[in-house]
């Protein structure tokens, strides 16, 4: 099957530079939608989801400048390549000032038109910040073309109260890609709950989503709002969507089908105004045959359907968000190129999320040296760069210690947290456990957990 073409809109109102500049793009491989002054352009933006939208300044009803701002605000994370006849330096700065990605001047060379159009496609990484549940600026950075044309679908979505449901691996930012959607819509001002409907039992997980009457069941000594409740006027994430069991799969489709709830022990259906938004990493499709997931639920779900590629098949991303992760971290020293092709050699299973741990155990391991090889703990395995010599003795010695002052540290960092630890250092609890009864073996301390460690 041949492969969909991306779109590109242009706007000009000279018609012979609007024609000439449809069919110089439409010969790099793009569809090309023509749009003859700045109103109309806006309105086909509205459309479909364009992979870039190049726009003359000076038009009649709406210019370029106001169809950029207009553009950024509702279309953040679209590339915007500015034409303008002036050549001055002050309209060039203006058009970067208000958003524009690239600039080129008339008269232009079809090979200077062409070298714009891929400098804005992949010059920079597109990013998107968004504020976390705990009110921390968190941004999604990605030079993929499959991933930034899904954030700009997902931008568009946003502005409708359509339920979306999010796929993909763990550790592929489905969360982040919510809160994004939330971001760009109406409802950003209102609540964002999130419930992992995996890390709950059925019968607590009832009451969580639904809420309960006092005296409902043991224990509910209180009337308690369910997370619909709570997230009145802004969206829900149901996370792990498909965990969720059968009994609840079909009172969560009443829900979804009358945006009504009922609390546990309650009488009268409550009136709830949110917007659903639901992620898995399971095949929800194989699930449905299987009969472990409702079809109609799924449907329900699925009307915005966005599906995240893995990190393996981003390698464009590995890098930049190495970059982003070594700035995070405060890795002043860098990293080497060895340790940079080690890291775009990787698998990446646990995604993103992987990726991230590991380079914040090589920013701690590296101190303020480079970043190198030895620094990398892929696979959970600190120091690991495979069969040492037996004259390695001391560097062995030295990756030992560097290895338990990383660990300790880790664990100091987080309150004596070690389910935060291992989470962390991308080990399991098991292994931080056997290592820190060496540790004590050899006459070394590890701090000691607060009221909300774990073991």
């Amino acid at each position: 099957m041949a492969q969909q073409k991306e779109w590109v809109l242009v706007a000009d109102d000279e018609l012979s530079m609007r024609e000439a500049l449809g069919m110089s793009v439409g010969r790099m491989g793009f569809a090309v939608d023509l749009a003859e002054d700045g109103r109309q352009a806006l309105e086909m933006l509205g459309r479909r989801p364009y992979r870039l939208m190049i726009t003359d300044v000076k038009m009649p009803k709406l210019d370029g400048m106001d169809l950029l701002k207009q553009a950024r605000e509702l279309y953040p994370l679209l590339p915007v390549l500015v034409i303008t006849g002036y050549g001055t330096i002050p309209g060039a700065v203006e058009a970067m000032k208000n958003g524009a990605t690239d600039y080129v001047v008339k008269p232009f060379s079809i090979e200077v038109l062409e070298k714009a159009v891929q400098d804005c496609l992949t010059a920079a990484p597109v990013t998107a910040s968004v504020a976390n549940q705990h009110g921390e600026n968190v941004r999604i950075i990605t030079r993929n073309p499959r991933m930034q044309k899904l954030l700009q679908i997902a931008c568009k979505v946003a502005k409708a109260d359509a339920t979306v449901m999010i796929q993909g691996e763990s550790g592929t930012g489905k969360e982040l890609v919510a809160l994004l959607i939330h971001a760009e819509s109406p409802r950003a001002a209102g609540p964002f709950v999130a419930v992992n409907c995996a890390a709950l039992p059925e019968h607590l997980l009832e009451s969580e989503l639904f809420g309960h009457e006092k005296g409902a069941f043991t224990g509910a000594a209180v009337r308690k709002q369910g997370k619909f409740e709570l997230a009145g006027g802004g969206t829900i994430l149901l996370d792990e969507v498909g965990e969720m069991a059968l009994p609840l799969q079909s009172k969560l489709l009443r829900v979804l089908q009358e945006r009504k709830v009922d609390r546990v022990g309650g009488g009268l259906p409550i009136p709830v105004d949110i917007r659903v938004i639901a992620t898995t990493n399971a095949d929800l499709r194989a699930r449905v045959e299987k009969g472990a997931f409702r079809e109609d639920l799924y449907y329900r779900l699925a009307v915005i359907p966005l599906e995240l590629p893995p990190l393996r098949d981003r390698p464009e991303d590995v890098e930049v968000l190495t970059d982003h992760f070594l700035e995070q971290f405060g890795a002043t020293g860098g990293i080497t190129g060895a340790a940079k092709q080690k890291l775009l050699n990787h698998p990446w299973k646990g995604n993103v999320r992987e990726l991230r741990n590991v380079v914040e155990r090589a920013a701690l391991l590296a101190g303020d040296q480079a970043i190198d090889v030895d620094h990398l703990a892929l696979d959970g395995k600190i120091g690991d760069t495979g069969p040492r010599e037996a004259a390695d003795g001391d560097s062995s010695r030295n990756l030992r210690d560097i290895e338990r002052r990383t660990i300790i540290a880790t664990l100091a960092e987080h309150g004596g947290n070690r389910t935060r630890t291992a989470e962390v250092l991308g080990i399991s609890i098991r292994t931080l456990r056997n290592k820190l009864k060496e540790y004590a073996l050899e006459g070394h301390e590890a701090p000691k957990g607060g009221a909300g460690a774990a073991d």
